[in-house]
């Protein structure tokens, strides 16, 4: 990462996000990441809104809640909805959401997930710099300069040559 992310934490206070939101916060320690920010929002369905209300104060979010279905198709249409909702928000902003909202038949499922809020850290640093943790060899680094050649050549016969290759 050429600079230094700022994240924000959104968790929601319904059900117990404690153990989801330590997870991510400590993966973030690790990272040496320290531009965090947190907020809290009433519930999981609130989410994708502070989320939006913060798009151009932070370069990434981490989403924290837990949705345990009951006995009403709620738990179906509020998941769906939620997940939509920072989809879009992460493709129209061009900004990682790392989704640590637990969809749960019950709390023990909820509990053996607790480390999902790493995941989602580790899933949007990954977004922020996806070869942070890859050093190419030299024989990598000559094939995908020739690969991106090919590509501003626009040659499709030599690309699908060259990844036939490849597969081999």
């Amino acid at each position: 990462m050429k600079k230094k992310p700022k994240i924000l934490i959104v968790r929601s206070r319904y059900n117990n996000t404690l153990e989801l939101y330590e997870s991510a916060y400590n993966e973030l320690d690790k990272r040496k990441i320290q531009n965090v920010e947190s907020t809290f929002v009433n519930g999981a369905f609130e989410i994708p809104v502070s989320i939006a209300r913060n798009i151009n104060k932070f370069d990434a979010f981490v989403a924290i809640g837990i949705i345990i279905k009951g006995e009403t198709p709620n738990f179906n249409l509020i998941s769906q909805a939620i997940t939509d909702g920072i989809m879009q928000l992460s493709i129209l902003h061009k900004k990682p959401i790392g989704n640590a909202i637990l969809t749960c038949l019950n709390s023990v499922q909820a509990e053996e997930r607790r480390h999902k809020g790493k995941e989602a850290v580790e899933a949007v640093l990954d977004v922020l710099n996806p070869d942070a943790d890859r050093k190419l060899t030299k024989k990598e680094v000559k094939k995908l300069n020739e690969f991106n050649s090919l590509i501003k050549e626009d040659n499709p016969e030599k690309i699908l040559k060259m990844v036939r290759k490849a597969k081999k």
